[in-house]
């Protein structure tokens, strides 16, 4: 048999061989380090729900639709773009996965290693689907963790629910057809709505298998499936890796898009060689132009996408919170007159999270250990940070998860 034939073959098992990893993965097959990893998401994930609960465009989703905790959840966990990144396909990964594992929660009991496997479990599937369809993905004006985000969010409620292998098929199905985000909404309040309709549509989905809603039987390699539809490189073969993908994912530092992450570093950490000089010149890669050249922004939303601001808030203030990336920031004239000495050129020969400031060459952002994520996590939950820290210690343990939101 030809080379070509089995390619063929193996291409038409992939919905199958990823519902079957799903159904039968056990939680002790998990890796201490992966189990560790999974820990960190959530304190991050919960962090970035309970603070964007509060932002303006959130606060009208929970009036909207006052029912609907998965929706708000995840559009919560997203609101102040301080959420996660999976480095290699730029999926924001913890919103969609937490904003349905913490609706689920709400109406059925799960017990802690199950909220945690689950979790994992659902990243694992966005970062995967986000293998097999990037470069060309993001390219084409797909927002992936909106597309790929709504199967995550599938896989991690329907392992929580105990679905089978058979119902895991439809799910991610019922999942395909509602994969859905366009960049084009980035720096508009509509951002956060990839993140929250992926949440409830995964939930939804695992829902309607569960309850004996059946979908395709290739919805992700199938012709007119989800990696030949949204696919760059259409690379169906990523969603078969020996690795974990959690150990890939980082927590953004900084409450700005991650290509400006790089440059808030070097500029934190040159920040008396910068403020002495006139002229600021920073280059980047085209895409993260595309995404960050915005020398007046005129609110939040804006500030947290401009490449310009995150400079400025650096050298003025010394600092890249939450407070350096607000309405306030935005319209702050000390920020606006540092911005305008702000000129960004192209450079293609850069990564697309690097950046050069000057002559200060910023290539890569840091990790952020337990330390730092834990400074983190009391910026954004306050007095609750304590008892999520309680909650993610014991979660191995524990036989029903309470979130305490």
């Amino acid at each position: 048999m030809g080379a070509g034939g089995e390619a063929g073959r193996r291409k038409a098992r992939l919905t199958r061989e990823l519902a079957a990893f799903l159904a039968r993965s056990r939680w002790q097959d998990l890796p201490d380090a992966v189990r560790r990893e999974g820990k960190r998401a959530i304190l991050n994930a919960a962090g970035c729900v309970i603070a964007g609960r509060e932002d303006p465009a959130v606060q009208i989703l929970r009036r909207t639709f006052p029912d609907d905790d998965a929706l708000v959840f995840g559009a919560a966990a997203t609101a102040h773009d301080y959420d996660d990144t999976h480095l290699p396909t730029v999926i924001h990964t913890g919103p969609p996965v937490a904003g349905a594992l913490l609706a689920l929660a709400k109406t059925r009991p799960v017990s802690g290693a199950g909220f945690l496997h689950a979790f994992i479990l659902g990243v694992e599937t966005s970062c995967r689907l986000g293998n097999a369809v990037m470069p060309g993905h993001y390219e084409r004006g797909w927002h992936i963790t909106g597309t790929c985000g709504v199967f995550g969010a599938t896989a991690a409620a329907g392992k929580a629910m105990g679905l089978s292998e058979s119902q895991f098929i439809h799910a991610l199905g019922i999942a395909a057809t509602q994969a859905a985000g366009l960049v084009e909404v980035l720096g508009s309040m509509a951002r956060v709505l990839n993140a929250g309709f992926a949440a409830r549509n995964g939930l939804r989905a695992a829902q309607l298998a569960a309850a004996g809603f059946e979908g395709p039987a290739q919805p992700l390699e199938g012709l007119r499936g989800f990696v030949n539809v949204f696919g760059g490189n259409r690379d169906p073969e990523a969603l078969r890796v020996a690795h974990w993908e959690m150990t890939r994912v980082a927590y953004k530092p900084y409450p700005c898009g991650v290509v400006l992450h790089a440059l808030v570093d070097g500029c934190l950490e040159h920040r008396e060689k910068l403020r002495a000089q006139e002229n600021l010149t920073v280059s980047l890669h085209p895409l993260a132009i595309e995404r960050a050249d915005r020398r007046e922004p005129r609110n939040a939303l804006e500030a947290r996408l401009s490449a310009q601001h995150a400079v400025a808030a650096c050298l003025v203030r010394g600092r890249a919170g939450l407070g350096e990336f607000s309405d306030a920031a935005a319209a702050d004239p000390a920020l606006a007159a540092c911005r305008r000495r702000v000129a960004i050129v192209r450079d293609e020969r850069l990564d697309k999270m690097a950046a050069i400031i000057n002559d200060i060459r910023c290539e890569a952002a840091r990790s952020m250990d337990d330390a730092r994520l834990g400074v983190k996590l009391r910026e954004l939950a306050g007095p609750r940070a304590d008892e999520w820290m309680r909650l993610v210690g014991s979660l191995e343990s524990a036989v029903t998860v309470s979130p305490p939101l």
